[in-house]
C-alpha cells in the first residue's frame, strides 16, 4: 500500500499540480491587491466616494451600522454584497489571466505541429563583423 501511495503521489502530474495550486495561492494574492487596492478604490469613488467593500445590507431592524466591520463587531448578520463583487471581480481577472497564458500556449504548440521553430536569433556581432571582412576579401581576390 505505501508503494502505491509513493508511486501516485510522485507522478509527475501530482507534482505538476502541486506546483501549479501553489503558483495559483500566490497569484491569487496579488490578484486580490490589484482588485482591492488598485481597482475597487477608484471605481468607489466614482460611485460616490463610498469604500466598495463597505457596501452591506444589516438583516436586523433598527439602526444599521456606519460600516461592514462595525456591523460585525456588533454581531449583526449582514448581507456583505460589496464583497461579493470583488470576489467577482478577482475571479474574472484570475480567469481573463489564465485565458491569456493558455491561448499563447496553444498557439505556441501549433506552431511546433507545423514544424515552425521559434525564430532563429541574430547571430552575434563579432560574426556578422567577420563575414563582412570575408566577403571583402573574397571581392579583392
Amino acid at each position: 500500500m505505501f508503494k502505491e501511495f509513493r508511486e501516485f503521489a510522485l507522478k509527475g502530474n501530482v507534482l505538476d499540480m502541486a506546483v501549479g495550486i501553489i503558483i495559483g495561492a500566490a497569484f491569487t494574492t496579488i490578484v486580490k491587491s490589484l482588485v482591492d487596492d488598485i481597482i475597487m478604490p477608484p471605481l468607489g469613488v466614482m460611485l460616490g466616494g463610498v469604500d466598495f467593500t463597505d457596501y452591506f445590507i444589516a438583516l436586523t431592524a433598527g439602526a444599521a451600522p456606519a460600516t461592514l466591520a462595525e456591523a460585525q463587531a456588533a454581531g449583526i448578520p449582514a448581507l456583505a454584497y460589496g464583497k461579493f463583487v470583488n470576489a467577482i471581480l478577482q475571479f474574472t481577472i484570475v480567469a481573463f489571466a489564465l485565458f491569456l497564458v493558455i491561448r499563447q500556449m496553444n498557439r505556441l504548440k501549433a506552431r511546433i505541429a507545423k514544424g515552425e521553430a521559434a525564430p532563429p536569433a541574430a547571430p552575434p556581432r563579432q560574426e556578422v563583423l567577420l563575414e563582412e571582412i570575408r566577403d571583402a576579401l573574397r571581392a579583392k581576390g
